[in-house]
């Protein structure tokens, strides 16, 4: 049984005149899952948010990392289940399912 403990997301594009950086971080912890966003645009101050959601609505959750490693095991066996679908995060931060 394989749980996500500790994510960590870093996009950065180089467009000119001001690089954008953003990051987002994902840290489960007891009561379920803490995500933090930040976004850095050139020399602006950087916008920060982050949001919690509950064990009960992350069950089954399937982060990035999980995600490959579903995918090797499926290709190994060379078999895909009707209607695979799990409880993901997609790069905003939201709740959202991942279909296979």
């Amino acid at each position: 049984q394989l749980e996500t403990l500790e994510q960590e997301e870093q996009e950065r594009l180089e467009l000119r005149p001001h690089p954008t950086e953003k990051t987002t971080h994902i840290v489960s912890h007891e009561h379920g899952m803490t995500v933090w966003k930040t976004l850095q645009d050139g020399e602006a101050e950087p916008q920060c948010q982050s949001f919690s959601y509950s064990r009960a609505k992350l069950r089954g959750l399937l982060l990035e990392g999980a995600s490959l490693l579903l995918l090797r095991m499926l290709a190994r066996r060379q078999t895909m289940p009707p209607d695979l679908v799990f409880p993901a995060i997609n790069t905003e931060g939201d709740l959202c399912t991942s279909s296979y």
